[in-house]
């Protein structure tokens, strides 16, 4: 069955808000944080959490959406999904939102890894896929006309000003939580910077694979 436009998107919006109030009504926050939260320094020795009954490392790159530290975060991320969510699947169908989600999960733990692969402090959230999301949106249905740059393509220069713009977001987030402010405290800024990048360069791929076209059946 087909679903209408925008229903993968509220799908994975339900499961991450029902996953996060069973935790939280639980008091089980913490302990999922743990056991589903993405820890850089697993990918080097994975035998890190053994006896702690830990989902395997390569999972939690997935279930770490499902886990957020707060209502502030869930809340806040939530809304940015569906925001930019509904209209990005309009155009990449539920398939297409649904890789560009998971690509960009999974982008976002490793650009995490890269910069402190020794970290042990568990990582929460979907800001990371969401980023993603976000990314392709940006390109879908920014308004700004860009020229080409010498050899480079105004397609290019569009995906380096964008990189550029949300890098510097992101780092001046960064700085300014610096001190910790509740849920706001110790952002993963690397994760939403892997995520955002593997939007960018996912986005054209999913347009082609969108509207590839079809061979016709011959009868």
């Amino acid at each position: 069955m087909r679903l209408p436009a925008g229903q993968m998107t509220n799908g994975i919006a339900a499961v991450t808000l029902i996953a996060f109030l069973i935790l939280y009504l639980t008091g089980h926050v913490n302990d999922a944080a743990i056991i589903g939260g993405f820890i850089p320094a697993r990918i080097g020795d994975p035998a890190l959490l053994d006896g702690m009954s830990a989902l395997p490392w390569w999972l939690t790159p997935l279930s770490c959406t499902l886990l957020h530290a707060g209502w502030l975060h869930v809340g806040f991320n939530l809304l940015m999904l569906v925001f930019c969510g509904r209209q990005v699947e309009h155009v990449l169908a539920r398939g297409g939102i649904l890789l560009l989600y998971v690509v960009g999960a999974y982008a976002a733990c490793f650009a995490q890894w890269a910069i402190d692969p020794s970290s042990t402090d568990p990582m929460v959230g979907a800001s990371g896929a969401i980023s993603a999301v976000i990314a392709t949106y940006a390109l879908l249905y920014s308004q700004q006309k860009v020229r080409r740059i010498g050899p480079f393509s105004a397609n290019l220069v569009r995906l380096l000003w964008l990189a550029a713009g949300w890098i510097a977001i992101q780092l001046m987030i960064g700085v300014a939580t610096a001190g910790g402010f509740s849920d706001l405290g110790r952002i993963a800024i690397a994760a939403h910077i892997g995520g955002f990048v593997a939007g960018l360069v996912l986005t054209r791929p999913l347009l082609r694979w969108r509207f590839r076209k079809k061979p016709h059946a011959i009868q």
